[in-house]
């Protein structure tokens, strides 16, 4: 009896090790980055906020790498005239052949709503933006803004409302971002040449700082070290083989039907030589 009880712990013990969840605490699973002293983390690593002034934004970074996982973020941003603010929250790896999964939020004036923006890169090439409108005011309370990367596709989800989904069109010849294992980033910075409106309105320094605040990062996700992934092939990580059922894809309809205000792939004029291939498949 003892024997059996030991050898179901060892079990249990073996499956909680194959994929990594975390249940947020920033300090043991984030670095802040840049930003001399603009980034801080509260309350014993449940909350962290990011600041920009007029001398410097600030950023932090994940201590571990991920190759495919389901991130999820609460984010509060930047209240009252945020223009000419870009809060970026994404998953990138490194270098000139970079894959990168963004979410960036493009301040406005008091009022006026801010944008989603979503954009995929694979092997250094993106040029796929998709915008959005938020059907919330987001910076008056948390709301989680997640990402599904698998191998069959990648899930953009607000408060559990899918907003995007890109699948893997290898098979008509469109890189896929599934081997370079990437970390989860996010910075509060100016971007006023061309955040809000084209750049033709300017951040107002007399309203700095500017704060975003950050709280319940949760991975379901496959941790890279040393050359290998913690998710093994016979591991039963149901996340990993996620679809769409049809009441997330009604969800999906509806977002874009009411919400989208920008989609690559119906910008002829962009692209003159024919939309690309992932967009009429």
């Amino acid at each position: 009896m003892a024997s059996s009880s030991l050898s179901s712990i060892l079990v249990l013990v073996m499956l909680s090790m194959v994929v990594f969840a975390s249940a947020g605490n920033f300090y043991q699973d984030f670095d802040i980055t840049w930003g001399d002293g603009r980034g801080k983390i509260l309350n014993n690593g449940k909350l962290l906020t990011l600041s920009l002034d007029k001398a410097s934004g600030s950023g932090f970074q994940s201590k571990k790498e991920y190759l495919f996982g389901k991130i999820d973020m609460q984010l509060k941003l930047v209240p009252g005239n945020s223009a000419g603010t870009v809060t970026a929250y994404y998953l990138s790896s490194q270098g000139s052949t970079h894959d990168e999964i963004d979410f960036e939020f493009l301040g406005n004036l008091s009022g006026d709503p801010y944008i989603l923006h979503t954009n995929v890169f694979s092997q250094g090439k993106g040029n796929r933006e998709q915008q959005f409108y938020l059907w919330f005011d987001p910076t008056a309370d948390f709301h989680t803004y997640s990402i599904l990367w698998i191998p069959q596709r990648i899930i953009f989800s607000v408060d559990g409302t899918p907003i995007r989904e890109f699948k893997n069109s290898e098979s008509i010849g469109v890189p896929y971002p599934k081997n370079q294992p990437m970390r989860i980033y996010s910075s509060l910075w100016n971007a006023d040449d061309w955040a809000t409106r084209g750049g033709l309105v300017k951040t107002d320094w007399s309203k700095a700082p500017f704060t975003a605040t950050y709280r319940s990062f949760n991975a379901n996700a496959c941790i890279w070290s040393s050359g290998s992934s913690s998710c093994s092939k016979n591991s039963n990580n149901s996340w990993l083989y996620q679809e769409m059922d049809s009441t997330s894809q009604e969800k999906l309809k509806w977002v874009q039907k009411n919400y989208m205000i920008y989609n690559y792939c119906t910008d002829k004029k962009r692209f003159p030589q024919g939309l690309p291939p992932e967009c009429t498949a």
